[in-house]
């Protein structure tokens, strides 16, 4: 199998999205490929057929190479939970959580993992597309790297640095990336990507020239600034809402743990509503909906809803006859109490007997369990007399109990626990599922729209798989016009002879 690295000097360089184009231009040229990210930090995740969890943008990069996701596309998935520790997920299933001084000390057998999951591959596809993580100069990181230049060297591949000249100083980033390498390492870079770039290309030439002569490596293409590029976030929330005429708002409070945000794409891209994330400090206004978002810690977000004042403005729109929606950690918060007796999210003195105390909204309760529910399902939504079918997946730790429950949001659910998923509030003005892409499909969200406001007038839904396949298909195509695909397959069929080679030679020299 050929391995091609591609690493970025900065986060969001933007290497997620080259490593998609590259995906579906290597398919379009008749390449078995598959994506690979080592290591990935990402709130953002997404459940593979065979129920394990992985980053959303190796899933995405999985659905341009035209294949299943699947674990080891993403062997190393770190959720933050706090500012200095996360949930580590191994092969798709969850480990433990650690602190980083602790996961630093794991490496060792992350990278065992890592290696594993690109041998199994090796054994199937043609290419593997690799995404790196950061940067690889990170100087305080790179004993044990695994995201990096630890796994290129390990592998022995080729490696192309991106770089965001939408940032400012990309001269500086590439040639300071380069300088902090090993000499082996600065061998393996074949070349840089240029990103982001909006103006007049000839403007530019002059420093493509002494870049290329200042490190004796190519200019393998500027990719222009794509505006209105929408493509399923690896973990930094979109909040750009182009709105025309607005036909319905919707309020979604910015927790710090919030997860899987994309949930949101397919309403945040439709011109006919407006959705607001309201930040720290500011209030929730007058809007016809207010989603829950899903959270990686339910309590720490729960609080910091409640700090912020939020509690009372749900409390006030339900009053004047709004509608709310909690969706997966959304819904947990709604209810009377949440116990954590296993201390996944507390501390037993936080938790107590009397538990954390939710919005209390409605007549259930939820146990936070070790065991995290990691499922892809299907059933079918009933809101007001509208029934639809509905698919989506389901990533949570814990489960929910009580009357409110009585009353669920989704029935037939092909799933082995009660075949009901959530709940619709008895006065038919709150709602909540587990259930997370609740939105990717036009006919739940026409069910979801007409139950906030039977005359709403929203003519336009988004499909988000097919708007995805469209936005895959232009960055390939931009991918084919501005990159030097010939030479970039060269490299990537030359792959570890060509790495070698280069760091023979200047090892003689």
């Amino acid at each position: 199998m050929k391995t091609l690295m591609i690493q970025g000097t900065t986060s969001d360089a933007g290497k997620s999205t080259v490593v998609a184009g590259l995906c579906r231009v290597f398919v379009n040229r008749g390449f078995k490929v598959a994506p690979f990210k080592p290591q990935n930090m990402a709130l953002n995740s997404a459940v593979t057929e065979d129920g394990g969890e992985i980053g959303r943008a190796q899933a995405l990069q999985a659905i341009a190479a035209n294949i299943p996701p699947r674990t080891d596309f993403n062997p190393i998935l770190l959720k933050p939970n706090s500012d200095t520790g996360a949930q580590v997920i191994v092969h798709g299933k969850a480990l433990s959580n650690m602190e980083a001084s602790s996961y630093h000390d794991y490496k060792k057998v992350a990278m065992d993992t890592v290696v594993e999951s690109h041998n199994r591959l090796a054994k199937e596809f043609d290419a593997l597309l690799v995404e790196g993580a950061g940067s690889p100069a990170e100087i305080n990181l790179r004993e044990r790297d695994i995201a990096n230049m630890g796994y290129a060297e390990k592998v022995d591949c080729p490696v192309i640095l991106v770089a965001d000249i939408d940032r400012g100083g990309v001269f500086a980033h590439l040639v300071g990336t380069l300088e902090l390498l090993s000499a082996s390492e600065q061998a393996r870079v074949k070349g840089f990507i240029i990103n982001r770039f909006r103006g007049d290309i000839t403007l530019l030439e002059s420093g493509l020239t002494w870049l290329e002569q200042r490190t004796g490596k190519p200019v393998l293409g500027v990719l222009p600034y794509l505006h209105d590029l929408a493509l399923d976030a690896e973990d930094a929330i979109a909040i750009d809402n182009n709105v025309g005429q607005s036909k319905i708002s919707i309020n979604i409070p910015l927790l710090p743990h919030i997860s899987n945000h994309t949930d949101f794409d397919a309403l945040r891209l439709n011109p006919e509503i407006d959705l607001t994330y309201v930040k720290m400090g500011e209030q929730i206004t007058h809007c016809d909906l207010i989603i829950i978002p899903g959270s990686k810690n339910v309590i720490a977000d729960l609080a910091y809803l409640k700090s912020q004042g939020w509690q009372a403005d749900i409390n006030r729109h339900l009053r004047y006859g709004g509608k709310v929606l909690g969706i997966c950690g959304g819904l947990q918060m709604l209810g009377q109490k949440i116990y954590d007796p296993h201390e996944i999210e507390s501390t037993r003195q936080e938790a107590g007997e009397s538990a954390i105390t939710g919005l209390a909204l409605a007549d259930f309760t939820t146990t936070l369990t070790t065991e995290k529910t990691l499922t892809q399902v299907s059933g079918k939504l009933t809101l007001m007399g509208i029934e639809c079918d509905v698919h989506g997946y389901e990533i949570h730790c814990g489960q929910s109990q009580g009357k409110a429950l009585d009353k669920p949001l989704i029935r037939e659910l092909s799933t082995e626990v009660g075949g009901i998923d959530g709940f619709v509030s008895a006065d038919n003005q709150i709602a909540a599922t587990y259930l997370h892409g609740l939105f990717d499909h036009s006919d739940v969200t026409n069910a979801v729209l007409n139950w906030v406001n039977e005359q709403h007038g929203v003519q336009t839904t988004i499909d988000i798989n097919q708007h995805r396949e469209v936005q895959l298909t232009r960055l390939a195509d931009v991918c084919q016009q501005h990159l030097k695909m010939d030479e970039i397959e060269r490299i990537l069929q030359s792959g570890i002879s060509t790495v070698s080679n280069a760091h023979n030679e200047k090892v003689k020299t």
